[in-house]
């Protein structure tokens, strides 16, 4: 079994980063950069009764510097209390939406060859009169949010012309539709 025989900080801050000294099953040694990062939530809200969901951008200063514009997300944050508790907080916080009963799609390393964050992926139900708040994020934390309301019909179609590149937006989308088709009426492809 491949083993790490030592590692050193290499940067401490909101994540840390690490260079790992790892032995192989045949003896061979080498690094690797590993990323240390909080584990995170991420959710999907929808209203079955409208057949919509919340998605949200933000500016992300990788997307930026490659040049793209800001893209359409999941609804997702760093977990500072429990799993579900921080869902909670974070759709209140980013599409001002309070949340029914949560549905746990399962957790999913982000970047495995990298990153040690994993996250915990949500569907919830949520009805008009839900949107309780503004949204758009925490006002200390410039987050710059904007909040969208679209049909899953739109976002499904998106998602098949390849406008969604989102990969957490992407996983929710596609187990809402294998646990709640009927909310669909657009074909599968």
């Amino acid at each position: 079994m491949t083993k790490i025989l030592s590692t050193h900080l290499i940067y401490e801050d909101w994540l840390n980063l690490r260079m790992a000294h790892v032995q192989a099953d045949s003896g061979d040694e080498f690094e690797r950069h590993i990323v240390e990062m909080r584990p995170a939530i991420s959710v999907l809200p929808y209203d079955p009764a409208r057949r919509v969901a919340l998605t949200v951008s933000m500016p992300r200063a990788p997307v930026t510097q490659a040049g793209l514009p800001d893209m359409m997300e999941a609804i997702a944050g760093l977990i500072d209390e429990d799993a579900e508790s921080c869902t909670r907080r974070e759709a209140l916080e980013e599409a001002g939406v309070r949340l029914g009963d949560l549905t746990h799609v399962g957790q999913i390393w982000s970047i495995p060859s990298v990153v040690t964050e994993k996250i915990d992926y949500y569907l919830a139900e949520y009805r008009e009169e839900d949107r309780i708040e503004e949204g758009g994020g925490h006002p200390d934390e410039q987050e710059n949010i904007t909040v969208y309301e679209l049909s899953l019909d739109a976002l499904w179609t998106m998602m098949a012309r390849k406008e969604l590149a989102d990969g957490k937006l992407a996983i929710l989308l596609m187990a809402l539709r294998l646990r709640r088709p009927d909310l669909f009426s657009v074909p599968v492809d």
